[in-house]
């Protein structure tokens, strides 16, 4: 009996035993490449984009890691004989787990490996230099402001100038004698007069009455406030912008000849282009096929558009990092054949719907946007984006200041000329009504009568 029972307990401990072996997994080996901001040294450790995503993929799947790079630097090409090479290679070989990187998920591969959810979106985009990718307009002096703002612009001139003609006839303290004084302020001087004040030139005679001096330091205080907007949005107005650069698209870049282009060499991206049917895309190939002009590394193609003249085709995502990192670089709007980073496994891998799943957790979580802001910061802080033009509600407050001061001044003007009524009213023994009635006939009906007979008057004088 007691032999039974002892038989029995060893038999317990060594299942106890090998299910606790059968239940620690070995460490998976990672393999990666260094692309900044994937994969990074940071002494003998490694960060990024990658390495941040796989710690997270570790915690929701429960499993430990190794990772090294890749030993040919590359991310995986087949050759003529179908062998593949990089990191697609070493996991196609066993020689890795999994392949954690920028791996662009394209039928090739997927035929290979398995491939993930993708936990990035890309597509392929032009990255250019500022100075070279902007064409000067003709009316470029005008993008400061707003079509609206220069309408609003023009109206206040117009009304501006109004005003000082019709308070140098209404004000007794401008024109006193309207049956013998000339009026200085006619409407031509009075456009003259405020186009001169609002570029800061002055254009004399000035306004005596405080009528009209009230609407003279409004208009000036306008036009400071308009020229230093201006002056101070005119820079930034040139900026760079997609409308204003010279290549737009595919299809702009092209049909020109003035700038060189290319793309890394043996990339997905140059698969694109040569398996295309279209004829723009077949055109950009076979012009980068004739020149040569591929790049080695995606590091090459950044530093040659810095350089000018030419224009580095890559995946988007890695064009706005280098956006953010190098800020006399722009990436044009356009963006071409959408595919998406995905993750590599052995073929028939039972992880492979697990990393999807948890990749898809992680961007429903909003995990993987947070990643993407961490480390696609820009550095460009002292370089701020194109102003947008100013609208008019960007100067309501100078617009209501202005029609303030214009309605202030022409209440005053009335106000000097109904005094002056009243005071000749009691001389004349009429109603001041009626005195008043006949001042602004001799001020306004009569003006052109009154002028005519001072000019007559003068050239006797002169004969």
């Amino acid at each position: 009996m007691r032999v039974l029972e002892g038989v029995v307990v060893c038999t317990v401990v060594l299942l106890l035993s090998l299910g606790s072996c059968a239940a620690v997994r070995p460490d998976l080996t990672i393999t990666t490449i260094k692309q900044d901001p994937y994969t990074m040294s940071k002494g003998s450790q490694l960060e990024g984009y990658c390495m941040d995503l796989l710690s997270e993929l570790a915690k929701k799947l429960s499993f430990k890691y190794n990772v090294h790079l890749v030993k040919d630097g590359s991310y995986g090409r087949q050759d003529e004989s179908g062998a593949w090479n990089g990191m697609i290679g070493e996991v196609v070989r066993g020689e890795a787990d999994l392949a954690i990187a920028p791996l662009t998920l394209t039928a090739a591969r997927e035929k290979a490996v398995g491939m993930t959810k993708p936990f990035m979106q890309t597509g392929i985009s032009i990255l250019l230099r500022k100075d070279i990718s902007e064409e000067a307009g003709f009316f470029d002096f005008l993008t400061p402001f707003s079509v609206d703002t220069w309408v609003g612009i023009l109206a206040a001139y117009l009304g501006t100038a109004v005003c000082f003609c019709v308070v140098a006839r209404l004000s007794p303290c401008e024109w006193s004698q309207p049956q013998t004084e000339k009026n200085s302020f006619t409407l031509s001087h009075s456009l003259w007069y405020t186009a001169g004040a609002l570029t800061l030139q002055g254009a004399g005679p000035h306004p005596k009455a405080l009528s009209g001096r009230i609407i003279c330091c409004t208009w000036w205080l306008f036009g400071l406030v308009l020229l230093g907007c201006y002056f101070s949005n005119i820079s930034t107005s040139q900026g760079s912008d997609s409308n204003s650069l010279m290549v737009k698209g595919f299809e702009d870049l092209a049909n020109q000849q003035g700038i060189e282009y290319g793309t890394l060499s043996g990339s997905s991206t140059l698969a694109y282009f040569k398996n295309s049917n279209n004829p723009t895309y077949r055109k950009i190939y076979e012009h980068m096929e004739r020149t040569k002009s591929f790049v080695s590394s995606m590091d090459e193609g950044v530093r040659r558009a810095k350089e000018g003249n030419f224009a580095f085709i890559g995946e988007s995502v890695s064009l706005d990092l280098a956006v953010a990192r190098h800020c006399e670089l722009i990436r044009v709007h356009e963006v071409i054949g959408m595919r998406g980073y995905s993750i590599a496994c052995t073929l028939g891998s039972p992880m492979l719907k697990n990393l999807s799943v948890a990749i898809l957790q992680l961007s429903e979580a909003g995990e993987l946007s947070y990643l993407r802001s961490k480390w696609w910061a820009s550095s460009c802080m002292a370089d701020p984006a194109k102003a947008s033009s100013l609208q008019p509600h960007s100067l309501k407050g100078m617009f209501l200041v202005l029609a303030l001061g214009l309605g202030l001044g022409v209440l005053l003007a009335v106000l000097e000329l109904t005094a002056k009524s009243r005071s000749g009213a009691g001389e004349q023994r009429k109603s001041c009504c009626t005195v008043l009635s006949e001042e602004l006939s001799q001020r306004f009906r009569g003006t052109t009568t009154n002028e005519k007979r001072s000019e007559e008057t003068t050239d006797k004088e002169k004969a």
